[in-house]
């Protein structure tokens, strides 16, 4: 279904310039339901057979996928973890994410700075100008089963948004009990077990022990109170005005999400936010919205810095293409600076002011 999602983009596309762009705008739609990382594993081996008909690099187009599907997970409710973390944690529905307290809600901050950086991925990908090949054979679906699981799985957890005092788990038991039914199904309709063992074998274990080796380190350093102690600071540097608070809250989030990864530091950060709110007697909402902002989008600053990064760069190993650095940096930092500095400008105009 991804590939032949893909494939109607590309019917519309003129050249390869316009071909990046679009495929991490179709990856950033996507990742606005689904999580990041599953974002990007379906989309890039579709980028990866593109580029290859396309005789062209496929590392900065895997790199726009990721970059915009990070941007793109603060846009909802289900987007991405830490957002599904802030829900439950300011006990925040679904439609709260488009409307909350009668004003336009963060989704359309994350929209305008979606808009900003697509106009920087097209001037970075402005000399590609091959021109494209429309094919009159578009890729074939099999089967509709896992496209209703998905769809399901994305409504489910939207419901599940709305239920008051629910167990924390929820969400976790809605993916895991669906999963079990899709492999429960393709069981039954291949009659063999390696149905069910195929999707485990094909699973990425390099990427996970990085993840995991990264969550053990952060881990590590939040038991030694060294997030706590960011924590802290930033306070401190806020020195009791909103607005200094806020901005403080937005580029430190940005700095310390470009390093280590964004969860337990929004994890942390909540319950800091509420009592610094609580101090000065605030509505802590500006906050909570700055926070969620630049934790999410910080993350492109760097190759470390969101999951899906790392997976879309496990990805392109394992096809043999080296990514350094500089090839990273080059989208990764002016594609978050285009993405955060109107959503910091457009969230404080509606909930700072």
């Amino acid at each position: 279904m991804p590939a032949r999602l893909a494939d109607m983009v590309m019917e519309k596309v003129p050249n390869v310039q316009m071909a990046a762009v679009a495929l991490a705008l179709f990856a950033g739609v996507i990742s606005a339901f689904v999580d990041n990382v599953a974002t990007v594993l379906m989309i890039a081996p579709v980028a990866l057979a593109i580029c290859q008909k396309l005789g062209t690099n496929p590392v900065p187009f895997i790199i726009g996928i990721a970059v915009s599907s990070n941007l793109q997970g603060a846009a909802t409710l289900v987007g991405d973890t830490t957002a599904i973390m802030l829900g439950s944690y300011a006990d925040m529905s679904f439609l709260d994410f488009f409307w909350y307290q009668g004003r336009p809600s963060i989704f359309f901050a994350v929209e305008l700075g979606a808009l900003l950086s697509a106009l920087i991925l097209a001037w970075l990908f402005r000399k590609e100008k091959g021109k494209i090949e429309k094919s009159t054979e578009k890729t074939v679906v099999t089967d509709y089963v896992p496209t209703i699981l998905l769809l399901g799985t994305i409504v489910l957890l939207i419901c599940a948004s709305f239920i008051p005092n629910k167990p924390a788990i929820t969400n976790g038991l809605i993916c895991m009990a669906l999963l079990v039914v899709g492999l429960i199904y393709n069981a039954i309709k291949t009659k063999s077990i390696k149905s069910v063992l195929g999707p485990i074998k094909a699973i990425d274990f390099e990427t996970i022990g990085l993840l995991l080796g990264l969550f053990l380190i952060i881990g590590g350093i939040t038991h030694e109170g060294v997030i706590d102690a960011l924590a802290g600071l930033l306070a401190k540097l806020g020195g009791g005005k909103v607005f200094v608070l806020y901005t403080v809250i937005v580029w430190a989030s940005v700095l310390i999400s470009a390093f280590i990864d964004n969860i337990p530091y929004v994890a942390t950060m909540l319950p800091v936010i509420t009592g610094l709110a609580g101090a000065l007697n605030i509505d802590p909402t500006i906050l909570y919205f700055g926070l969620l902002s630049g934790a999410t989008l910080g993350g492109n600053c760097t190759p470390i810095g969101a999951s899906a990064n790392i997976t879309g760069i496990g990805i392109l190993r394992k096809e043999g293409y080296e990514v350094k650095n500089k090839d990273f940096f080059r989208i990764g930092i002016p594609f978050t600076l285009a993405a955060i500095i109107p959503a910091y400008i457009y969230l404080w105009i509606f909930y700072g002011m």
